[in-house]
């Protein structure tokens, strides 16, 4: 017997809401993301010559080429080799509004939940057992939250150990969602 997204609410509101408490614990508790910035030994001089630019909030690049095809160039080959190379996220000015962005992760974890239950309900069907749900919801868990993430790494500058540590992240919430979505699995009939 097939199972709907109405049957799986429950786990989908519990599994987003204890997801969003483990990532409040992994940044105010253990703050092992603390590790994932440094700090610009000249940070008064770099401020000064990005705020003297007037960046718009944005993702900028530098040595900056509008097509692949400018890599070619011996100029542009200069300015990075020469460096520095660097990716510069610019938000609006101001303390970060911590209310708007913890709803929009609760939000996130939630959605992810609710795009995890409906992949379930194509794999799973009504009296699966907590095992079998637990495997299939994990895996799903683990690819919505953390796999993602890698091209930032490959591609964007992030260190690998920044990744790792949003993978370990990924899994705990593969494993809450998991546990969430198994003890909570519809019965048959």
């Amino acid at each position: 017997m097939s199972v709907s997204l109405m049957q799986l609410w429950l786990p989908i509101l519990l599994g987003g809401l204890f997801c969003w408490i483990a990532s409040a614990i992994f940044h105010m508790v253990i703050k092992h993301h603390n590790a994932d910035y440094k700090p610009i030994s000249n940070e008064e001089q770099v401020s000064d010559a990005i705020h003297a630019g007037d960046p718009k909030p944005g993702l900028y690049t530098m040595p900056y080429c509008v097509d692949m095809k400018d890599m070619g160039d011996e100029t542009v080959q200069k300015k990075f080799t020469a460096g520095p190379v660097v990716m510069l996220a610019v938000f609006e000015n101001g303390l970060p509004p911590m209310g708007k962005l913890l709803g929009q992760q609760l939000l996130y974890f939630i959605i992810g939940c609710l795009l995890i239950a409906y992949a379930s309900t194509l794999a799973l069907t009504a009296g699966a057992d907590f095992m079998s749900v637990f495997r299939v919801v994990m895996v799903t868990s683990f690819l919505a939250f953390g796999w993602g993430l890698i091209p930032f790494s490959i591609w964007m500058g992030h260190p690998w150990s920044n990744c790792i540590r949003f993978l370990i992240d990924a899994l705990i919430y593969g494993a809450i969602v998991a546990a969430t979505f198994a003890w909570l699995w519809p019965a048959a009939g």
